[in-house]
């Protein structure tokens, strides 16, 4: 699978984009390349990056979030070290970016420079069992508020379609007529489907693209409210 040197995620909140991020910087990671996560979500109290410091320093994968991230003190800061991530042309830059429009209005101040640039792939991550992202329609508006709040244009779908750990490959199977609708609504290509490395055993060669993810049980827990 081809990649970009800055490979960002955004979507509806609860898609699934920061697991996703994680495992994508990880797959970059395992190709060879210096790899480096920044979380721009100043909007999701739940699930962040640092929840898997460990394991990314374990990979040598260095990570970029607020001095405040899980902690109790909710402020819109983001870190200086997120400038030169995009000015750094050495090292491969995951972003993870906040929920819906006013997450991704935090990267606004980042896109210029990305632009210029012009090395980026900026990936809608899709649920279609989420409730506000479950008709091509709605999750077509998502992605409209947030291109227009960051000023950065799309440039590809992953279809991140599940029920948590009750996802089946039928799940994934059922969820392509939407990926595949949304995506020509958009006018983009379906980068990749996403799915539980344990699901995605069952699916053989049914789904292009398919990309394995190792879901961390915290994400899990958190999802539940555990």
């Amino acid at each position: 699978m081809d990649c970009k040197r800055l490979t960002l995620f955004a979507g509806h909140y609860g898609s699934g984009k920061t697991n996703i991020a994680l495992n994508w910087a990880s797959w970059l990671r395992a190709q060879g390349h210096p790899v480096a996560v920044a979380d721009i979500d100043i909007v999701n109290p739940y699930f962040r990056t640092k929840d898997a410091e460990k394991q990314l320093a374990e990979q040598g994968i260095s990570l970029i979030v607020s001095a405040f991230a899980n902690s109790n003190v909710d402020v819109p800061a983001l870190p200086k070290e997120i400038y030169a991530l995009v000015g750094d042309r050495s090292t491969y830059g995951v972003l993870d970016i906040g929920g819906d429009d006013r997450g991704a209005l935090a990267l606004g101040r980042y896109a210029p420079a990305i632009l210029a640039e012009d090395d980026y792939e900026m990936l809608f991550v899709a649920n279609a069992a989420r409730p506000l992202t479950r008709t091509v329609d709605d999750a077509l508006a998502v992605l409209r508020e947030i291109e227009g709040a960051c000023g950065l244009p799309f440039t590809g779908i992953v279809n991140n379609t599940n029920l948590g750990p009750d996802t089946t490959a039928e799940t994934v199977l059922s969820s392509r007529a939407y990926a595949e609708g949304l995506a020509q609504a958009a006018g983009l290509s379906l980068k990749m489907t996403t799915v539980d490395e344990r699901v995605a055993a069952e699916l053989g060669g049914q789904v292009k693209n398919l990309f394995p993810l190792s879901i961390l049980e915290l994400y899990y827990m958190e999802k539940r409210g555990v």
